[in-house]
């Protein structure tokens, strides 16, 4: 101020009075001014965030871009699985973008992870912000759904239009985004650049959440064991623990791998070497990847039992860590033969023959970043040859099969002349794909039933949906729970009736996707209604599903499961004796009754509640605490250690969390989980749904008809049947071998009572799940299994239709 006075060092200065008085002035307004401007300097300079900036990979390392639901919670819960100590070599550091700055919560976060974690605040609609975060350069670009929204439709749209943005500006970029609704995958497929091929896919919480409890309801507990093999988790045992919690956990640290089988496997049947690999190298081989020899797209193959692996086959693996899946690789029969102890299966001296045959191993699934992802449609082939030796399709029982449908069903005969369809009427017995059953479309009146219709059908090994809904609830889509099971390769006889209890309003909403699926009954009432639930036959039923479409309250989230959790405390509070109903004659009942399907009493129920197989859907995870009053779960203990989620019988969205990473790392991943609970999904079926009009209905070609060739899911018991020899403390070993020869089923794990001394299941008895058990595991005649059961044509003298309570 005073150089600009002229005053300076005194070489030029004022001689007049005037001219004096005038910079004396000058000098004080302009220091006034000055000091009037320092406020907003400062204040400039202090709102500049210090999330602005741009990104710089400075170490050279590959990064992706996670976005839309940022929050702590959603943060802390990917990262848990995206930096999991078990995943080898990973190199990749995480950019979250994001509109609003972290609180003090997610900041503490941040900086204990400063050196793998970076935080920009941003708009992806914004292409500046795209170009701060560098996402041209991103390895994939993740999209985070907020999964408690009050409105999901809108969800999905705001994320869907993220996506937009993305491709817009880099259409090359790698995509994965949460959707809420199944519907609105079909609009990722007017995005021009969204390509599956490339490695573009779409985790939808809503078809996999009621997937996996579709597949509970054909083997209870199947969820609770998925859920766990797609996460990363460390098990430590303990001898303070009880017994049954140390052999649930040591499941819990089982993960899905892939790796390249070594040139050993070339030329066995996928049941020798998954024979091979169980016994000799202590790994569970479930799949396969297949090449077809049009070169069309490689298809995964679950348990194709006599299909012959050629070289360089890539093999899908349930083991502890990567480290264990690489003795398939470098397994070798001239040098490993003779060895007793897995864990000295190594790299041996003659590998360099494989070598030259140009093979290189595939990267399991923690590893897989550096690996050219594989163009893989999401779909399952299982195309096998019919062997003539008779093979159990299910769970066993003592009962003949031609005992089943009142007498109707012959031993041996194709289930397309059984005659407990009218096919004569029909020749679309299918969908189009062949991938599930189909019927022409029905009006929901046509299936609706009251207390008193429901009264006189004895309903019995169905599946019961209780659900909670408003009438302008939001859609959740109740197809994605009744396709898996409806699934093509079941036969007609062995689908589960399925009753939905709950207000018409808002099924007639949920209808036009439904109304092709066979076998639905709807009940006009209330789940909480005892003798709504006593109608439906609950305590007969395989399965009581507990479902809420009901939009959390914003007030106290934690009341977001009280219906369901009244629900299920209800029918376990509930006693039943004679109130049974039986009625000697149906010829008279409306359609609704008709088309129940099989009404003869099968097996007698439980007198108790509490031994009703359930599984409820929860909310909020905390809320665990309440399913059980006689379990000792601390609040605070994590979803997968409680008592309910062990056993089956709760699951809740969160679990599918940790499928972001997975997918990340390997995309064959979510096809092989897809493929597993869906009954079979494919993209083809995928662009049909996405025209609004549902399933369509199909003439049953070679085609098609062999689409229905492929493996299931079931749960067998050991108390009876042609395996009840191995519950006479045999070891888990001696099973899986003896299944896989005989009978061509695959045994993945056990249901096994909590209390292992009980002979017999009374009302306090519950079980739990254990994934994989070791080779040497003690069997119990009360245990249930696991098993991925191969299709057969024809009926054996088995039914495994069953759920044994």
């Amino acid at each position: 101020m005073v150089t600009m006075s002229t005053v300076g060092y005194g070489d030029v200065s004022c001689q007049t009075v005037l001219g004096k008085m005038f910079l004396i002035l000058f000098i004080l307004v302009g220091l006034a001014l000055f000091a009037s401007s320092i406020p907003e300097i400062i204040d400039l300079i202090g709102t500049r965030s210090k999330y602005g900036g741009c990104y710089k990979n400075e170490r050279g390392r590959r990064h992706i871009v996670v976005c839309g639901h940022i929050t702590y919670e959603s943060v802390s819960h990917f990262l848990k699985d995206f930096l999991h100590e078990d995943r080898e070599d990973v190199d990749v550091e995480v950019v979250f973008l994001h509109r609003a700055e972290p609180d003090l919560e997610f900041e503490g976060l941040l900086k204990r992870q400063h050196t793998r974690v970076k935080y920009f605040q941003g708009s992806l609609m914004n292409a500046m912000d795209l170009e701060r975060a560098k996402v041209h350069e991103a390895d994939a670009c993740l999209v985070l759904a907020n999964k408690y929204c009050p409105d999901p439709d809108a969800e999905d749209a705001a994320n869907i239009m993220r996506v937009i943005s993305i491709k817009n500006y880099s259409d090359d970029i790698r995509v994965i985004i949460q959707l809420m609704q199944y519907h609105n995958k079909a609009y990722l497929l007017n995005i021009p650049s969204w390509d599956w091929k490339q490695g573009d896919d779409v985790i939808c919480l809503a078809e996999l959440k009621l997937g996996f409890i579709a597949q509970s309801c054909l083997a209870p507990g199947f969820s609770t064991m998925m859920a766990n093999l797609f996460a990363m988790r460390s098990f430590k045992t303990s001898p303070d623990m009880a017994a049954w919690q140390n052999d649930y956990l040591q499941g819990t640290g089982c993960e899905m791998y892939t790796e390249t089988l070594s040139p050993t496997f070339t030329g066995m049947t996928f049941s020798q070497a998954s024979e091979l690999c169980f016994v000799k190298l202590k790994l569970l081989l479930l799949a396969i990847e297949v090449k077809p020899e049009d070169g069309g797209d490689p298809k995964i193959s679950i348990n194709p039992r006599r299909s012959k692996l050629p070289t360089n086959t890539v093999g899908f693996f349930i083991a502890q860590s990567a480290e264990e899946v690489k003795r398939a690789w470098f397994y070798c029969k001239a040098c490993h033969e003779d060895v007793k102890d897995e864990n000295l299966i190594k790299k041996c001296k003659c590998k360099h023959l494989a070598n030259k045959t140009g093979a290189t191993p595939a990267t399991p699934f923690s590893a897989a970043l550096s690996k050219p992802l594989l163009n893989i449609k999401n779909s399952v082939m299982a195309k096998e040859e019919n062997g003539s030796k008779p093979v159990m399709n299910g769970r066993p029982t003592n009962k003949p099969a031609d005992q089943q449908k009142n007498g109707k069903m012959e031993v041996g005969i194709a289930d397309d002349q059984a005659k407990d369809f009218d096919f004569a009427k029909t020749e679309m017995k299918y969908d189009s794909t062949g991938m599930f059953h189909w019927t022409p479309a029905r009006s929901i009146e046509d299936c609706i039933l009251d207390r008193n219709q429901a009264a006189m059908t004895v309903l019995n090994g169905h599946v019961v949906v209780c659900l909670f809904a408003d009438p302008d609830s939001p859609l959740i889509g109740l197809r994605n729970l009744v396709m898996p099971l409806r699934a093509s390769n079941f036969h007609y006889h062995e689908l589960k009736h399925v009753v939905i209890v709950g207000a018409v309003d808002y099924l007639r909403r949920e209808w036009k996707t439904l109304q092709n699926l066979p076998k639905i009954s709807v009940l006009n009432g209330s789940p909480l209604s005892r003798a709504d639930l006593r109608a439906v036959n609950v305590n007969l039923c395989d399965m009581c599903v507990i479902l809420s479409a009901k939009v959390p309250s914003n007030d106290d989230p934690t009341l977001a499961d009280k219906e369901a959790i009244l629900a299920s405390l209800n029918i376990k509070a509930m006693t039943f004796g004679d109130i049974i109903t039986n009625i000697e004659s149906m010829g008279d009942s409306k359609d609704a009754l008709n088309n129940m399907g099989d009404t003869t009493v099968k097996r007698p129920g439980p007198i108790y509640g509490t031994n009703v197989p359930m599984i409820t859907e929860l909310v909020n995870d905390s809320n665990v605490q309440f399913l059980d009053q006689d379990d000792d779960d601390d609040p605070d203990t994590e979803l997968y250690l409680t008592q309910p989620f062990a056993c089956g019988t709760a699951f809740a969205v969160s679990v599918l969390d940790s499928l972001m990473s997975t997918t990340y790392f390997n995309q064959n991943a979510l096809t092989l989980i897809r493929s597993l609970i869906t009954g079979g999904a494919t993209p083809e079926l995928e662009i049909i749904l996405a025209e609004g009009a549902g399933l369509r209905g199909g003439y049953s070609t070679p085609d098609t008809l062999s689409h229905r060739d492929r493996c299931r899911v079931g749960q067998i018991s050991l108390s009876d049947g042609p395996l009840a020899t191995f519950g006479e403390g045999r070891k888990y070993q001696d099973l899986f071998v003896a299944s896989l020869r005989n009978y061509g089923m695959l045994c993945i794990g056990l249901y096994r009572l909590r209390d292992a001394a009980l002979t017999t299941v009374d009302a306090t008895s519950k079980r739990y799940v254990i994934t994989n058990p070791p080779f040497d595991f003690g069997l119990l005649p009360t245990d249930q299994v696991y098993v991925l059961l191969p299709f057969e044509r024809k009926q054996s003298r088995f039914s495994f239709s069953e759920t044994e309570v």
